[in-house]
């Protein structure tokens, strides 16, 4: 699979986890194209912390579906309607969730090219992210980023540092499909934006 067919083909995955293991020696790989991802100051502020245990990932769900149910209480009727339908996660039925972290004070308190943006060290995290799902989309896994938590929850939950933001929990492992159509598209949640619409020349244009 070539850059632009892992890109096209790459997917929010959440219902569609078979639950069989992942093969270490491609772990090490997925993991390895997360940890060659660039970095203000070469600064590799991004940590991974692999939860396969069971216990762990129920806890991590049951918090989970506490947030979604709030959410989905916020919403219009309409929309809620939408949204029930809507999978958001696949934390056990995947092989494994990987969580990133992001350490600002990884390269200490002067790392090259973070003078004026400080959140250049959270967007090198974000990279090593895209990476790891590039890479798992080319191995033949799916890739879910559950983003229904409470930050403080799962850093007490992992034993994170406190100056250590878990950004995400990626959910792991193979599948038995891949959709053709992204999931919110799909449900009818938001239609995807053309290209044209995102590109301006030379100035912010209407």
């Amino acid at each position: 699979m070539n850059l632009y067919d892992a890109i096209a083909r790459r997917r929010d995955v959440r219902a569609e986890f078979n639950g069989d293991p992942v093969d270490p020696t491609v772990l090490d790989r997925v993991l390895g194209a997360a940890h060659a991802a660039p970095s203000v100051g070469h600064s590799q502020p991004w940590d991974f912390v692999l939860v396969r245990d069971l216990g762990t990932r129920a806890t991590f769900q049951a918090h989970v579906a506490a947030e979604r149910a709030s959410y989905a209480e916020s919403l219009p009727v309409d929309r809620r309607e939408v949204f029930e339908r809507i999978k958001v996660e696949g934390i056990r039925e995947s092989s494994l969730g990987v969580v990133v972290a992001h350490d600002p004070d990884r390269g200490g308190p002067q790392v090259l090219g973070r003078h004026a943006i400080d959140d250049a060290g959270l967007y090198s995290t974000c990279l090593a992210i895209q990476n790891l799902w590039l890479a798992a989309t080319a191995e033949g896994l799916g890739v879910g980023w559950v983003s229904f938590y409470r930050e403080e929850f799962l850093r007490d939950l992992l034993g994170i540092p406190a100056q250590v933001r878990p950004v995400a929990w990626l959910c792991l492992g193979p599948v038995t499909h891949v959709q053709d159509v992204p999931d919110l598209e799909r449900h009818g949640w938001r239609r995807g934006r053309p290209l044209s619409a995102a590109v301006h020349a030379e100035k912010w244009s209407a």
